[in-house]
């Protein structure tokens, strides 16, 4: 009892130690990220006027970034048109499914002309064959491999023919190579995939017992316990059969507050909610999460107005620098990534909950509150995460074949994202990081320490892991988005030189420290509730 007690006040003790590091730390990284993109702005690429101040540079180096902050004004008067139309339509025509699925193919339809013009075509017939073989091989042994094979191609296709041309199918059809739209087609279909993939095994599963508790789910789950449906329940309790028409199948795949970008979301999820709008979040909940949207918006303003780390980036400057500031830039990128994909994400979901359709949120967790890859990766992209568990992870046999299927998901993400050789480099290092963490959890879930000492050391050395997997991440990260395989050995060489293996030693631990303070709210958390 007392090596309990002494356990629990040497946590208390070392908690004001911790933050103030981490307070020291983020003072640090703030004073020297200022002073580097003053030193540099002149050479580095992306940067222009800002707002915040007259003579101030704003980084608008990246390309998705600038897309979509540049369309802001006009998406949000396309979607306020889009969601009163289809809040009128319900309230006055008392629409259910097949109603507002109709709708919603009208209003997505439109929506889908302006962004791609003639090339349209290309996504109902492939949509169309799709829809065809899932009715067909549904209920057969084949299934799997047809559907799969058929998806994989086409989306292996698009990118390697770049959309295809329409003159490659014909003179006649050479005209409408004038009427592509706005947008590429083949970007925003790799998402259709996603939601063909989920037709097809919803609609598969349909017709087979379901394993799901319904009884056992609803006790353990405090949403369904309050009256309320969460999103596993309307996945999981499958849809009635007359929901698979192709009507309310196509309004799935075009639904457009989730076209461009997602968040994801299930068949039967979508198909549920047509019915029912969804319930979880009142007009209150819905306002307050639109409010701190814009409260990040103005975050990610500031950051992009006085620290340029994308710029950096892009521009190659960072190569030119001393390891430790190297190790600033590269993690200001990926704290400017995962800001930027939370705006996307949550103003598209934002959008999606005044409709009534609720999605996962993509960025449950913040990135500085992740110490294994395990929860970073449900953490980053959550929807898509549940996507490939149900559809992929699990089909291949789950976690009794965890070190073999993470090879299969991660390399058909990279296909997913693009087809690039930095992608497939950043999916690879990402399944060889994976192996170390899978064998110490099993080892720690056989130990199960018991005394107060045994709980110190495994906690200690969770927090040494925990290090070792930040750093990991990082440069899995850094490789596939930003210097690719052929950098490998140059930031190898950077921080394992005379002048980096300090830097090296203090970004340990730091990370320890960061780690342990992560324990610290996942304790505070549990102790909570």
């Amino acid at each position: 009892m007392d090596l309990k007690g002494s356990n629990s006040s040497l946590k208390k003790r070392e908690l004001p130690f911790l933050v103030l590091y981490a307070a020291a730390f983020y003072a640090f990284i703030i004073h020297r990220s200022l002073q580097l993109s003053r030193d540099h702005y002149t050479k580095l690429s992306g940067l222009r006027p800002g707002w915040l101040t007259p003579q101030c540079l704003n980084d608008m180096s990246d390309t998705q970034w600038r897309n979509f902050r540049g369309n802001l004004p006009v998406l949000t008067i396309v979607f306020t048109i889009f969601t009163s139309i289809a809040h009128l339509s319900r309230a006055y025509f008392h629409l259910k499914a097949r109603g507002m699925s109709i709708v919603w193919l009208l209003i997505s339809f439109t929506y889908l002309s302006y962004l791609h013009g003639a090339c349209i075509i290309f996504i109902l017939s492939i949509a169309s064959v799709n829809f065809l073989l899932v009715k067909i091989f549904a209920r057969t042994k084949y299934f799997s491999f047809v559907f799969w094979s058929f998806n994989i191609f086409f989306l292996l296709c698009n990118r390697i023919y770049e959309g295809y041309l329409f003159s490659s199918f014909g003179e006649h059809w050479a005209f409408l190579d004038n009427f592509r739209g706005t947008f590429r087609w083949q970007i925003c279909f790799n998402f259709v995939v996603l939601r063909m993939v989920s037709f097809g095994y919803d609609y598969h599963w349909a017709h087979q017992d379901s394993r799901f508790d319904h009884e056992k789910h609803i006790q353990r789950c405090n949403i369904c316990r309050a009256g309320k449906t969460c999103y596993q329940l309307l996945q999981e309790r499958g849809v009635q059969s007359d929901k698979f028409a192709f009507v309310t199948y196509l309004s799935y795949l075009a639904y457009a507050p989730l076209y461009l970008a997602g968040p994801i979301l299930s068949f039967n999820a979508f198909a549920s909610q047509l019915d029912i709008p969804q319930n979880n979040y009142s007009v209150r909940d819905t306002t307050w999460y639109g409010l701190r949207w814009v409260f990040s918006l103005l975050l990610m303003e500031l950051m992009t107005h006085l620290f340029y780390y994308n710029a950096f980036a892009i521009s190659g400057m960072w190569k030119q620098l001393y390891p430790g500031d190297v190790f600033i830039i590269g993690y200001g990128v990926l704290n400017f990534m995962w800001l930027k994909f939370f705006l996307i994400w949550r103003y598209f979901r934002f959008w999606s909950l005044i409709c009534g359709i609720e999605v996962p949120e993509n960025m449950p967790k913040c990135v500085n509150n992740c110490y294994n890859l395990e929860s970073f990766w449900k953490n980053w992209h959550a929807s898509y995460n549940k996507w490939l568990v149900r559809y992929l992870y699990i089909p291949l046999g789950g976690s009794q074949r965890k070190l073999l299927n993470v090879w299969v998901v991660f390399t058909f993400v990279a296909i997913w994202h693009d087809l690039e050789w930095k992608l497939l480099s950043w999916a690879w290092l990402t399944c060889l990081f994976f192996i170390p963490e899978i064998i110490f959890k099993s080892a720690a879930t056989a130990f199960q320490a018991k005394t107060a000492l045994g709980k110190f050391i495994v906690r200690e050395f969770s927090a040494a892991a925990g290090a070792v997997t930040i750093t990991c991440l990082m440069v899995a990260n850094l490789v596939g988005f930003v210097i690719g395989p052929s950098g490998i050995s140059w930031l190898v060489s950077q921080f394992l030189s005379r002048e980096g293996l300090p830097v090296l030693a203090g970004m340990l631990l730091t990370f320890y420290v960061g780690t342990k303070l992560m324990f610290h709210i996942r304790d505070a958390k549990q102790s909570s509730h």
